[in-house]
């Protein structure tokens, strides 16, 4: 929850920065080089959604995630506000150079573990069947027997630490270099991960976090200068970048579009709880699921179209939230499956189970089904 707070806070003034940086420093782009970038662009926000709610539905199967509330979901973009005045005020009074060193240090250690929780599956295949896998558990517990609490629970493999392996050479490669490609790997691991772990109870709540941050977006875009100076002070890689002069300049290339993670989150895990309303009702196509992913993909070129039209930054929530919003609420008013909608509870079976493992009290002599 905490890193995905500053997701947040740059998420619309990364186009701001964008256009800022365009207009004044770097050349203009051709049209083909545009069209490549943004194309790129929104094929990368689309994948963290698609993977990352999915996993998310077996992450809910194998695991009881913690869910947002309603509060949560409420105080959110409070939080997120607070949190953005905080990095304005301390980028103002000290220098820039020794606070973005520490947050590459703490978005280094981040990375480098949501790289490896992604991409551990895969390296665990590729390993040779020659090298053992050994498990491992470390266990860190506070007091004793039943009042006892674990601090530290994780198990894990000598694949895993392979993977680790693997993933700290991708961070060594931002430390050092700062590459684009390095920085979007760092930026799409964040993503999915985000969407595979952050659950939100039910749509209501997915009502309240996204009308609060459509506001929080728009207010500190068009109302201050307070998004736009920390977008410009703030080095981490919290968004995705793809070069606009990638065909002329090749991996040199230095004239970014960018898009914050915050655009892609916050949409996908509303979108992600969709696709686990889908598969409660057992019904062969995942038809929320996919009509939002295509409402949020409308959504996307809506706000790039804007923003080229009027050559001016666009808050992207203000276009991504209504879409994804409107989308499943007129789909589920046309099926007829509104009541169900607003009914659906993640931890709908988990109630369920514990009603049915409720002990028989002491001369209760009916039969259990």
């Amino acid at each position: 929850m905490a890193y995905v707070c500053n997701f947040i806070l740059n998420q619309a003034s990364e186009n701001v920065n964008e256009s800022a940086k365009n207009a004044t420093e770097k050349p203009p782009s051709t049209p083909e080089g545009m069209a490549v970038a943004y194309g790129s662009l929104v094929i990368m926000a689309i994948l963290p959604i698609f993977f990352g709610s999915y996993r998310s539905v077996n992450y809910h199967k194998e695991k009881k995630p913690e869910k947002m509330t309603k509060k949560d979901a409420a105080m959110f973009p409070i939080m997120a506000s607070c949190a953005l005045v905080s990095l304005y005020i301390v980028f103002k009074l000290f220098s820039k150079e020794y606070i973005n060193l520490l947050l590459t240090g703490y978005f280094f250690f981040l990375g480098v573990l949501a790289l490896t929780h992604l991409l551990s599956p895969l390296v665990s295949k590729l390993v040779p069947a020659a090298i053992p896998n050994i498990p491992f558990h470390i266990l860190f517990k506070q007091g004793e027997g039943e009042s006892s609490q674990n601090i530290i629970n994780y198990r894990f493999s000598s694949y895993d630490v392979v993977a680790l392996a693997c993933c700290s050479l991708v961070g060594a490669w931002y430390l050092i270099q700062k590459h684009w490609v390095a920085n979007n790997l760092f930026g799409l691991a964040f993503a999915v991960n985000a969407v595979e772990l952050l659950h939100l109870n039910n749509v209501v709540t997915g009502l309240i976090l996204l009308s609060g941050l459509f506001i929080y977006d728009i207010f500190w875009v068009f109302g201050t200068d307070v998004m736009v100076t920390v977008a410009k002070s703030f080095e981490a890689p919290i968004k995705l970048i793809f070069p606009q002069d990638l065909l002329t300049n090749g991996l040199a290339a230095n004239n970014f579009a960018m898009l914050g993670l915050g655009d892609i989150v916050i949409p996908g895990i509303f979108i992600a709880l969709l696709l686990r309303f889908d598969c409660s009702l057992k019904r062969k196509s995942n038809v929320y699921f996919n009509a939002t992913c295509f409402a949020y993909f409308l959504g996307l070129m809506t706000t790039i179209f804007v923003m080229h039209v009027f050559k001016h930054a666009q808050p992207a929530l203000l276009y991504l939230v209504p879409a994804c919003l409107g989308t499943p609420l007129l789909l589920a008013l046309v099926k007829g499956d509104i009541t169900i909608l607003f009914k659906y509870e993640d931890n709908a079976d988990d109630e369920k189970d514990k009603k049915e493992e409720k002990p028989i009290k002491q001369g209760d002599t009916r039969k259990v089904k």
